[in-house]
């Protein structure tokens, strides 16, 4: 589940990347923070190193994080979240190795994390442009991980800082090229939003699930809540909802799986699957009665855990012109 994209002469299972998006929505309709390791092992780690890694990277790292080592993308700081490129971290050259100074917040698996994609800026004069992308091991002298996020939900899910105190990397371990690092990120966030849009749609459907057949259990004025008509109107909508909201995702796989453009499907997949699973979860707190706001059942950490999906993986936007209005978003060449 960890590789399922990869070659099998890496120890992948050689699947598809749709079927990276059907194992996280059913591992989401469980527990979305089971699938969201799974979809960011898929669509960051394993993408990243098959993608821009060299033969000894692959070599090196991807038989591992197929088979027991998960990796860890280090992005957003304090003062770059959805503006990625402000970021702080430099990287500075020393002959044959960079020394990486700087802390990045809100880093998802760093808890267990074997191996990290670092963004250091190697030029700051070129802004953006300088941005790299560096493998470093846990391992690292200097690289240190801080205390678990205590969250509101996907608790299962380790969100850490991490800091890097002259760390020191061979320029080997240089991710693809030297300030090309913003290309990489904008490039996998645009189809991780798809693994996010699944995430989203598989915990909907989970909390629909469960709740439906209570609503059929539950009497009230004596027969089954489900029995009244304003109640099926609302299942009847969220079930429209949660269908157009598969579409969209399974559209937005499509393409991307035949390598064309997915930039406006998976940002629509990524918002509308996020509005669905608010909507839905908190529909079925209220069908569920006083004991939906209870965690005797599983649906008040279905409607915990889609909150977080409004804010991950987030629209990058490059503002230029004069002003806010003029701001776009751009593909990685478009940039360039």
């Amino acid at each position: 589940m960890m590789s399922i994209e990869l070659g099998e002469e890496y120890g992948g299972t050689g699947g598809s990347f749709f079927s990276i998006i059907l194992a996280v929505e059913e591992l989401a309709k469980v527990d979305p923070a089971v699938a969201l390791t799974c979809e960011l092992q898929n669509t960051l780690t394993v993408k990243l190193f098959t993608t821009y890694g060299t033969e000894e990277q692959k070599r090196t790292y991807l038989p591992r994080v197929a088979k027991d080592t998960l990796g860890s993308f280090c992005l957003s700081e304090a003062g770059s979240g959805s503006d990625a490129f402000s970021l702080k971290t430099r990287a500075e050259k020393k002959g044959d190795y960079y020394v990486i100074n700087g802390s990045k917040m809100w880093i998802s698996l760093a808890e267990d994390a074997g191996v990290f994609f670092v963004m250091a800026n190697t030029d700051p004069s070129l802004g953006y442009r300088g941005i790299t992308c560096f493998v470093v091991d846990r391992n690292t002298e200097g690289l240190h991980v801080g205390k678990k996020e205590d969250k509101l939900g996907i608790r299962a899910s380790s969100t850490c800082p991490v800091t890097f105190d002259n760390v020191k990397v061979p320029e080997t371990n240089i991710l693809g090229q030297v300030g090309q690092g913003y290309k990489y990120a904008i490039g996998m966030l645009n189809t991780g939003r798809i693994g996010i849009a699944a995430q989203m749609l598989g915990l909907a459907q989970g909390c629909f699930d469960h709740t439906v057949p209570y609503t059929k259990e539950r009497v009230q004025f004596g027969k089954s809540v489900f029995d009244f008509q304003g109640m099926q109107h609302q299942i009847a909508q969220v079930a429209t909802q949660l269908e157009a909201a598969r579409l969209l995702t399974y559209n937005a796989a499509r393409l991307a799986e035949a390598g064309q453009p997915v930039i406006k499907e998976a940002s629509m997949a990524k918002y509308y699957a996020a509005e669905v699973a608010t909507l839905t979860t908190s529909k079925c707190i209220e069908w569920m009665g006083g004991v939906g706001f209870t965690k005797n059942y599983p649906i008040e950490k279905y409607y915990r855990d889609c909150k977080i999906d409004k804010e991950k993986e987030g629209l990058m936007i490059l503002l230029h012109g004069d002003g806010i209005n003029q701001g776009v978003i751009m593909t990685p060449d478009e940039i360039a």
